[in-house]
């Protein structure tokens, strides 16, 4: 354990901080999550960073002066060269310099990404990217986000305000999307608007086999999946969703031509029932074909750890 460099990772959330102690091979040392606490400020928020920082510290042994650096994944818009939370609704951050805040209260180098990012960048380092020099990762939650890597390393645009998968129009005049826009690919791709299209199918066909087990207040993402072998209005759904997340994923694949793109979040716990039939239709819709340039559509595999270790890698080269 002493031979290796060691990183840490910090992936902030709305309730939780997550924590790892990990090295350039991706083994774990130490794992640990504490409140977040942005309820009472940022002052609070970063007093428990820090305790975060110490108690794993402590737990595995290690100095400060074994650590390389601490590298932090948090929600919002990110000034990542100045390692500035510019807004985070979530956190109710606005202009915070938070890596140098944390940076001078641990006495370790600090660096700063977007969270979405960092478990690109995780994902790419340590999950199911590895293999690869490119890849893009997207997250199918309450919302679509996610993040690029070209030849290596992460890509985060001007300012590093880009990379926003989830508000590119795919629907034009569609839905209206909290960003302001219409159409755009996170109200169609996201596991809140899968839910959204269950809830209308399951109250337009109250015949449908989905009634056996879920309400419309109790479905979830995999709610359709699990019915649509079985069932009409299920499939129908899983049917609605698929197209629109391919085509997501398509634009996606067409502009960067990634060598894959990865699926996480909760909706691709489908695995294979996901993947396999929006590679299909990748594959069918894929500028120029797959023969020269395929493009592979795969399910991520870090699930929520993924932030953390983009977070240490960071410091990685």
């Amino acid at each position: 354990m002493k031979n290796s460099k060691k990183f840490v990772g910090i992936d902030i959330g709305g309730m939780t901080i997550k924590g790892i102690v990990t090295d350039e091979s991706g083994n774990v040392y130490c794992r640990d999550s504490i409140a977040t606490g942005s309820e009472d400020g940022p002052a609070s928020m970063c007093k428990n960073i820090v305790a975060l920082f110490t108690n794993m510290l402590l737990a595995t042994g290690l100095k400060k002066t074994d650590v390389v650096g601490a590298g932090i994944g948090c929600p919002g818009l990110i000034d990542s060269a100045e390692g500035i939370v510019v807004f985070s609704g979530n956190l109710n951050l606005k202009d915070f310099p938070l890596a140098k805040t944390v940076a001078a209260q641990i006495d370790v180098p600090v660096k700063l990404t977007n969270d979405a990012n960092a478990a690109a960048l995780g994902e790419a380092k340590f999950g199911s990217g590895k293999e690869y020099k490119d890849s893009i990762l997207v997250t199918l939650g309450t919302g679509v986000g996610g993040g690029i890597i070209i030849d290596g390393k992460l890509f985060e645009g001007g300012k590093s305000a880009g990379t926003e998968i989830g508000h590119t129009v795919i629907e034009s005049n569609g839905y209206f999307c909290t960003c302001g826009r219409r159409g755009c690919f996170e109200c169609y791709a996201s596991a809140s608007a899968l839910m959204k299209k269950t809830k209308q199918a399951m109250e337009d066909d109250t015949s449908s086999e989905m009634w056996r087990t879920y309400s419309p207040q109790t479905v979830s993402g995999r709610t359709p999946f699990e019915y649509a072998d079985t069932d009409h209005t299920a499939r129908q759904v899983v049917d609605w969703y698929v197209k629109y997340l391919a085509c997501g994923v398509t634009n996606l694949a067409n502009i960067f031509r990634p060598q894959v793109v990865m699926l996480g979040g909760g909706v691709s716990e489908q695995g294979e029932k996901l993947t396999a039939p929006v590679q299909r239709l990748v594959n069918k819709e894929l500028f120029g074909g797959t023969e020269f340039a395929p493009v592979k559509v795969v399910k991520a595999s870090l699930g929520s750890a993924a932030g953390a270790f983009g977070a240490a890698a960071l410091f990685m080269n």
